[in-house]
């Protein structure tokens, strides 16, 4: 499996945190829908590595509408305690 780098974290964890905040903010389903479309999109181009990590070999992590808050906030969660553990 390849290496996931430091700047791969760095930048899944950006991306995703920010979207997450306004998600979980957001009272309009069309933004909600817009995020989830953009998330669905990044993680094409992510890092397969890290994807595969987050998601636990789970295909429609951060895919399904059904999902996608909890699969999120999921993310967040264990890419900021990947952050903490490299700093460590």
């Amino acid at each position: 499996m390849p290496q996931i780098t430091r700047d791969s974290i760095e930048t899944a964890y950006s991306f995703l945190h920010q979207k997450r905040n306004v998600y979980v903010h957001s009272r309009l389903p069309w933004q909600q829908d817009d995020i989830e479309w953009v998330i669905s999109m990044y993680t094409n181009e992510m890092s397969p590595a890290l994807y595969l990590l987050l998601s636990g070999g789970r295909p429609d992590f951060l895919r399904d509408h059904a999902c996608f808050l909890q699969d999120i906030t999921c993310a967040v969660s264990q890419l900021e305690q990947m952050l903490t553990a490299a700093d460590a």
